[in-house]
């Protein structure tokens, strides 16, 4: 008969860790905010401790001014969480495909000596779930020396690859937090509406369907209720595809690989999406290496891929990372999916982006800000959709792109980018 579980305080948990340790911390819904502002509070024991973290929610407390030379933020995404003191300088950012991050902790590129996750109560066997943050949380918990768990009833029970045994743990901490919550839905203007039925019109039944974070992805989602068995294969999801998958519009039959599941890496929405996924096993939250392996990716035919970007040039070069030098997000797994859906049987890579930004300022441009970062580069562009149509890249010479490009940016943008595109290539795109 295995023994009752042992609870221990945040205090007697956190105290494993010493000056000098780099620390994962768990991500998206599943950041363990009580966690840490316990951390925070063992500050005048510790120098020199490294967070390692992709997004995050909630106040993470040890960004402040104040934790300077004790905790140091070092994200392989930066969320809006700890963007103020990435630009402050007191946390870096470190570029890497999200793909590839597992690799870092598994080369001992960031070796860590203890990860804090998020988990579920441990079921009868002794398993906890890392509930809708799967990621790269799975390999974290693999390589880690030590293992804290913060264990909450309100942390779905998911099927996959996130089932920790509590042997696994040096300690666990009790806690009802309600996880971290994010609406996209409510973004959905007509602008995105379009875009999303410009995309709805180009996927064919029987695709499979990645989408990034945003308003525009749920915008397609909202777009596909004629739309007949689909699939899921994504880094991550949001609340708009349960109605789909309640209307049998998404039931994943014709996938090649893992046929009658959505597979996913984790899931960020509201409560209702993660009741939904509670003990579903139409999910299966899967380790990132492998969710977003592009070997894996292009098996299944017709693979779509929706992501998003801050701007984009008329040669289409793709900043989806940074305003500038102003870092705002990260590379993430857009690459990863791009590129995988370009070498899939019929599938579609989809750039999507509003003409402009919400200060009327064109989002297809001459030229890149200085300092702006590159996360798709031209030569793996294919769609390129704005409420005013769609832009086919693949093949176009630059001329050719600028003229398509120019064609979907804002009426009154129009000019200022012709301009540009004739004193560059010398002569008038057309």
């Amino acid at each position: 008969m295995r023994p009752p579980i042992q609870y221990v305080s945040a205090e007697e948990a956190l105290s494993i860790i010493q000056s000098g340790n780099r620390v994962f911390v768990h991500g998206s819904a599943q950041t363990p905010s009580h966690m840490m502002h316990e951390l925070a509070k063992q500050k005048d024991r510790l120098r020199d401790v490294e967070l390692v973290n992709i997004s995050v929610y909630g106040d993470m407390v040890v960004d402040k001014p104040e934790y300077a030379g004790h905790f140091h933020i070092n994200s392989l995404f930066v969320s809006a969480s700890i963007r103020d003191a990435v630009r402050e300088g007191r946390a870096d950012y470190v570029p890497v495909f999200l793909s590839e991050i597992p690799e870092l902790f598994k080369q001992n590129i960031l070796p860590i000596d203890v990860a804090i996750v998020h988990v579920s109560v441990p079921d009868q066997h002794g398993y906890c779930s890392m509930g809708v943050s799967v990621d790269i949380a799975r390999s974290a918990v693999n390589t880690a020396k030590h293992v804290i768990a913060q264990v909450n009833p309100n942390v779905p029970r998911t099927h996959g690859d996130g089932m920790i045994h509590v042997n696994r743990f040096d300690s666990m901490v009790y806690c009802e937090d309600p996880l971290h919550e994010a609406v996209f839905g409510e973004k959905v203007g007509a602008d995105e509406m379009r875009i999303g039925q410009y995309i709805a019109e180009l996927i064919d039944d029987r695709s499979t369907l990645q989408m990034g974070i945003g308003a525009i992805p749920d915008a397609v989602l909202k777009s596909l209720g004629n739309h007949k068995d689909l699939g899921i294969h994504t880094e991550m999801c949001s609340d708009g595809i349960i109605d789909l998958v309640e209307k049998d519009i998404i039931n994943n039959k014709y996938k090649r690989i893992h046929p009658n599941k959505s597979v996913i890496g984790f899931a960020l929405g509201t409560r209702r999406l993660y009741d939904y996924v509670n003990d579903n096993p139409a999910f299966a939250f899967l380790d990132i290496d492998y969710v977003n392996d592009t070997a894996v990716i292009r098996r299944n035919p017709k693979m779509i891929a929706i992501n998003s970007a801050v701007e984009i040039d008329i040669t289409g070069q793709v900043c989806a990372d940074s305003i500038g030098t102003y870092q705002y997000s990260g590379i993430g797994g857009q690459m990863d999916f791009m590129r995988g859906a370009a070498l899939s049987e019929g599938g579609k890579p989809f750039i999507a982006l509003p003409s402009r930004t919400a200060k009327g300022v064109s989002r297809i441009v001459p030229y890149l800000k200085p300092g702006a970062g590159v996360v798709t580069t031209r030569g793996h562009m294919h769609y390129v959709v704005t409420e005013y149509g769609v832009a086919y890249l693949y093949g176009q010479n630059l001329r050719q792109r600028a003229k398509s490009l120019i064609d979907i940016a804002h009426p009154d943008d129009r000019e200022m980018l012709e301009r540009a595109a004739h004193e560059r290539f010398k002569v008038f795109p057309g």
